[in-house]
């Protein structure tokens, strides 16, 4: 960047910022307008009073102003509480529509002020770093070709704001994006004031509570709605890009860019804990997503209708159009759309039977016939046609513009929208095996074979072509749903592709007979099968789920037993020597905190990378990352270069997990962003792969100090989690954990089994219930005392810490993590959470040891960045949670009078007064969107 350039960017961005600030203050207006109209200027007044107290409290904490803050929060009625509530987190729903909002009009302001300079982090960037350094175009055609992401939606938790709230604030977000058009007239801007005004009040009057858990398919259907709203609109786009960006540094070159980037959906297919998810609701969810994906390209046939107007008196149309044209009028008879009258506009009457077909795609009774489309390869090979023709006639614009865009939504969609995952517990298999073996005479309890016994078993199963079912058997309910399940896959492949699901994850794996038993299943209903000459086909993978820090030190030995077996080597030969393996984030961190999670997730990619190259396979690793920082939780770009570069080579999958969902691809503009650094990290992590920066000695020397530092952090973590009596007691009464299921969030349960046990509570309310009360603990304990018994006050140990920190990936996404938790983090107001402990021996002693680790650990990650303040490496978000801050403290402290309040009546038995818990729940949805996570 020139200097003049740069100093254009750099003094734009205080402009920037009062845009931001000036679209907070507007909305924060508008809202008060709304508390007077609602509640009259008593209730903006109190609101107010409360803001500035916490406002002032952060700046300088006076413990006189503190009492009087927490009096008049004490004071105010159950009404009018309810109402503050309310205010507050409407507020944070409004920042953070006019962040985004903002988001998007920094990238806009950077590329209209800087030129033809490349932003940095963007597709260009990465293109052009690969010709800056002489890499040749036959090795980026290989790189790029090597390149992959699939970014997998799941529900839990589902997003906590409800549709209708969501629906809501795309309009507010579309409005105040208004406010940047310099042509609106005053009369203009009043008007859109106004519908603001509108907005705001029907916010105000709607619901943010669900009044029930919601169902799967509401759950499917919230997925949808960001396919629908931006993804088939934006990934195309994305496509674009880097073909354009690949012209522009390799003109040399006719690019087509390989499908590298697309969504996946667990919604509707995950079934692990959730006796919801049935095979009724696996068919059911796949017949959805066809059914909206053929709805778009219906839309965009029709939009084309009125596109091509070629006429064959001016243009001489292919001799393959014509013939396209002739071959559907002997066979498809239009009646949902009137053919075209104007015989010398052919692309016209080409469209009207391309609609008639693909509205025929719905009736199952024509399938296999030529009234409808049997494939989405067929739709694409008709668009084809009419690109090829429109290129002969130089109409290439055109082509370009709207016809290899749509090819390119058929290739990233299909007719299944987006590969579903399967996913079930190993000991579900394990049961119906048990009984499916048993029905057979084969082995009276299967479930009691020690673990070499059942791989011999499976192994002989897998090789025997005789069914082990048989419909004259009544089964259980849990092993016939089981069975339906693979059913179900086989008829979903044959109905709407191969590619609608071709993996089945495995929860809990903790042995390669868990591997195996689903491999049997699938080959007795034909998704495996041995043909004569040995020759195996294989449509569905078995997918390992290594989730506690135990599973991922077996997991290397697991997959090595697995790839000595013949069969199942043939399996992995049949899916292209390619084998998807997933790493859980979530228990591995509930396990051993976030410092040691990290380090033994390394370890295993790395380990695993190397079982498999013994066997010629390559490895797409699954990370199961959450979206809070207690769950793996940081943005797309950065977890994928958080990998070791050589264990990206065979693709990367990483899931969306519901809480970031509408965060990140409910506007177009972010989508966008999000999407286009995830694909400049994925070209980095390529070029780091095959031309790396770093010596190997160095790396080498940083895995043995992050191995000694993982494993004193593994010690403390534990000694408080695990072996510290007390500590579940202090979890419980000191965090929102009981009431957390109460709020209708998502569809499956909060625990694993109906038990009080640490081992059965699922890490998703671990973590949401840490974050309610501002620990955020699972995040960065034991970091700290890891640290300081590494340096051990040594200068030249500080130092390495130090060049690790400015040289070593892995390094730096631990500490940036660690410091992003801590910034969020709240000690002073965790203590009023730590109040509620009835036990004041436990209460003290336990938050003592918390505070203390809190301290340690902010020093050292100081001392290790060399900056004065936590987070000053990312001002941006340093500055949101410092003005988000006096907006969350009051929804904190009302939540500690309401639980003490909930909870003492409980205790005396009295039912539940539904107010005072709906006001709980009203805390709980306020601070996730005030601290922009669930868990």
């Amino acid at each position: 960047m020139s200097e003049q350039e740069s100093s254009a960017v750099t003094a734009n961005r205080p402009h920037s910022n009062n845009l931001l600030r000036r679209d907070v203050r507007f909305l924060g207006n508008i809202l008060g307008d709304v508390l007077v109209h609602q509640g009259g200027h008593e209730l903006l007044e109190i609101v107010e009073k409360i803001r500035e107290m916490s406002k002032a409290l952060r700046a300088e904490f006076l413990p006189e102003l503190f009492d009087e803050f927490k009096k008049v929060i004490d004071a105010l009625s159950p009404e009018i509480r309810h109402q503050v509530i309310r205010a507050f987190a409407i507020y944070f729903q409004l920042v953070n529509i006019a962040e985004q909002n903002h988001r998007i009009r920094r990238k806009r302001d950077y590329e209209r002020s800087a030129g033809e300079t490349v932003q940095p982090g963007s597709i260009e960037s990465a293109v052009q770093v690969l010709r800056e350094q002489g890499i040749a175009v036959d090795e980026v055609k290989t790189m790029i070709e090597g390149i992959s992401l699939e970014l997998v939606m799941t529900a839990h938790p589902t997003e906590a704001t409800r549709r209708a709230v969501l629906d809501i604030h795309q309009r507010i977000a579309h409005e105040v994006m208004e406010l940047d058009n310099p042509s609106l007239t005053y009369r203009e801007r009043e008007k859109l004031r106004e519908k603001l005004l509108n907005e705001v009040l029907t916010l105000w009057q709607t619901d943010e509570l669900r009044d029930r858990k919601p169902t799967v398919i509401d759950e499917v259907r919230n997925g949808m709605y960001y396919f629908d709203e931006t993804l088939f609109e934006v990934l195309p786009s994305v496509y674009e890009e880097l073909e354009r960006c690949l012209d522009k540094y390799y003109p040399d070159e006719r690019w087509h860019v390989p499908a590298y980037l697309r969504f996946g959906s667990w919604i509707g297919g995950d079934r692990d804990g959730n006796p919801s998810v049935t095979a009724k609701i696996t068919w059911e969810t796949l017949t959805l997503q066809r059914e909206l994906v053929l709805e778009k390209y219906d839309e965009l046939l029709r939009e084309l209708m009125g596109q091509l107007s070629f006429s064959t008196n001016i243009v001489t149309i292919s001799e393959e159009l014509v013939d396209s044209i002739q071959r559907d009028r002997q066979h498809v008879e239009l009646r949902t759309i009137e053919l075209w009258r104007n015989e010398n506009e052919p692309y016209k009457i080409k469209l009207c039977y391309m609609i008639e077909k693909l509205v025929n795609t719905h009736n199952d009774t024509l399938k296999n016939s030529p009234l409808r489309y049997n494939s989405a390869d067929e739709l694409k090979e008709d668009l084809l046609v009419i690109d090829r023709s429109l290129r002969h006639h130089f109409a290439d614009y055109v082509a370009d513009t709207h016809i290899r865009k749509l090819i390119r939504q058929v290739e990233l969609f299909g007719f299944h929208l987006a590969a579903l995952d399967v996913r079930q517990h190993s000991q579900e298999h394990e049961n119906a095996m048990t009984e499916v073996l048993a029905n057979m005479n084969i082995v009276e309890n299967y479930g009691s074979l020690d673990e070499e016994e059942k791989i011999e078993l499976l192994h002989r199963l897998l090789n025997d072509p005789r069914p082990l079912t048989s419909p004259h058997f009544e089964y259980s309910e849990g092993t016939q749903e089981c069975l339906d399940v693979y059913r179900t896959i086989y008829r979903a492949q044959q109905e709407f592709g191969e590619n609608c699901i071709s993996s089945y994850l495995i929860s809990m794996t903790q042995g390669a007979s868990d591997m195996l038993e689903v491999m049997v299943f699938a080959k007795e209903v034909g998704l495996f099968r041995q043909e004569t000459g040995g020759h195996v086909r294989c449509t569905l993978q078995a997918v390992p789920l290594f989730e506690t820090i135990d599973d991922l030190h077996e997991a290397p030995a697991i997959m090595e037993k697995l790839f000595e077996l013949p069969v199942y080597r043939k399996a992995v030969e049949a899916r292209g020597n390619l084998h998807e393996i997933m790493l859980g984030y979530s228990d591995s961190n509930k396990d051993g905190g976030a410092v040691t999670a990290n380090w033994e997730l390394r370890v295993a990619l790395n380990a695993i990378t190397s079982a498999a190259k013994k066997f010629d396979v390559k490895l797409k690793f699954f990370h199961g990352r959450g979206g809070a920082l207690g769950r793996g939780g940081m943005p797309l770009n950065r977890s994928i270069l958080a990998q070791p570069p050589h264990t990206v080579g065979g693709g990367i999958k990483i899931t969306e997990q519901g809480e970031v969902l509408s965060s990140r691809y409910s506007m177009k503009g972010i989508a966008y962003r999000s999407l286009e650094q995830a694909t400049w990290a994925l070209i980095t992590a390529a070029r780091l792969a095959n031309y790396p920066e770093q010596e190997a000695a160095d790396v080498a020397q940083w895995d043995e100090i992050s191995k000694g530092i993982s494993e004193t952090a593994l010690r403390k973590y534990q000694d408080l989690i695990f072996r510290d009596p007390d500590f579940l007691t202090f979890f419980k009464e000191s965090t929102p954990l009981p009431e957390i299921g109460e709020l209708n969030i998502g569809s499956r349960p909060s625990k694993r089994k109906n038990s009080d046990r640490f081992e059965d509570l699922r890490a998703i309310p671990w973590v949401f219930a840490w974050t309610q009360s501002r620990y955020l603990l699972p995040a960065w304990y034991a970091a700290g005392t890891a640290l300081q018994e590494y340096v051990q006050d040594d200068e030249k140990r500080l130092e390495t810490l130090r060049a690790m920190y400015e040289q070593f990936p892995f390094f730096t996404s631990l500490i940036d993590n660690l410091q992003m938790a801590l910034a969020k983090a709240d000690l002073q107001i965790a203590a009023e959470y730590a109040d509620m402990i009835t036990d004041s021996t436990i209460r003290e002693r336990i938050f003592t040891q918390i505070k203390e680790e809190y301290e340690r650990t902010s020093s050292f990650i100081l001392q290790i960045t060399g900056q004065a303040e936590i987070l000053d490496n990312v001002p941006v978000i340093q500055e949101s949670i410092r003005l988000r801050n006096p907006y969350v403290d009051p929804l904190s402290y009302m939540q500690v009078q309401l639980l003490l309040e909930l909870r003492e009546a409980r205790a005396r038995g009295e039912e539940d007064d539904p107010e005072l818990l709906r006001e709980v729940l009203l805390t709980i949805n306020g601070i996730a969107a005030g601290l922009r996570n669930t868990g």
